[in-house]
């Protein structure tokens, strides 16, 4: 399922199309405030330097990325006959990290962190406040969640016998084993729901085939905040150029502390209701 919001840097309005729970940012909108326009894009994907990230992002994030293909591609690359587009790049290497979209929202759109990428390479400047206005996007998404949770609605949800022992030994996350960590994940989604539940998306439909919702719709308040912290944490790890097995050891561990720390804050206030 998608969905679309925006957000406004410097006097453009730029459309985030969220899709199986991944930002995608227009890379169309965000040439707006430029002279050239969309051109940009062009010039952009034919660029070595940025081939050659789109191929790392790739290897890194989608297991079904034709490595062989893109390899072919890195040769021709910087040959003045040398001509690429968005939709050739996705066609030859089965890339991911960009979406050509048709319709209502159409355009280029790629994965936040190609999107801040592309910024980069419009001007340091615009990629500083996008990252800016998609952060405070993020935080304003976070603060509304928590406000839709009143603490007597989770109360009622998960029952009082939710902080027994035994349960709340079930809410913190296990330490996940070095055969977890080292599985390359499709999307950044399903890597902060091991972090956290210890499986994937899939994997947690497959167990539950008659939910209606998805892992995370049946998540507890608790693990809802920590799935927030973790999603502004691993931002800032790709940022830092952290690879995805290095990140998912320190989200793993970094859920397990919130975790413990939230469950025990929660089962204090309950005693103080019974009280």
């Amino acid at each position: 399922m998608a969905n679309n919001k925006n957000i406004e840097v410097k006097g453009s309005q730029i459309s985030i199309l969220v899709q199986n729970e991944v930002d995608y940012i227009s890379l169309t909108d965000m040439t707006g405030s430029f002279k050239e326009g969309s051109g940009l894009i062009g010039k952009w994907i034919t660029n070595k330097n940025t081939l050659e990230y789109l191929g790392i992002w790739e290897k890194i994030n989608n297991p079904d990325f034709n490595y062989p293909e893109f390899g072919v591609i890195e040769q021709e690359a910087g040959v003045n006959r040398f001509i690429m587009s968005v939709g050739q790049w996705i066609d030859r290497t089965k890339a991911v990290g960009l979406l050509v979209k048709a319709g209502r929202y159409g355009g280029t759109y790629a994965h936040k962190d190609i999107a801040f990428h592309f910024a980069m390479w419009l001007s340091p400047e615009f990629q500083i406040y996008l990252i800016k206005e998609f952060q405070r996007l993020k935080e304003d998404e976070n603060n509304r969640l928590k406000l839709e949770w009143s603490y007597q609605r989770h109360l009622a949800k998960v029952n009082y016998h939710i902080h027994t022992d035994a349960i709340k030994e079930n809410l913190i996350p296990k330490e996940l084993s070095k055969a977890q960590i080292s599985v390359v994940y499709a999307n950044e989604a399903d890597l902060l729901n091991v972090a956290l539940f210890g499986i994937t998306a899939k994997q947690w439909r497959d167990a539950n085939p008659t939910a209606n919702g998805n892992i995370r719709d049946e998540a507890t308040l608790e693990q809802l905040v920590v799935l927030s912290n973790l999603e502004s944490i691993n931002a800032v790890l790709i940022q830092q150029g952290l690879q995805q097995t290095e990140r998912l050891k320190q989200l793993n561990q970094i859920a397990i502390t919130q975790m413990k720390s939230l469950v025990q804050r929660s089962a204090s206030q309950i005693n103080k209701i019974k009280g």
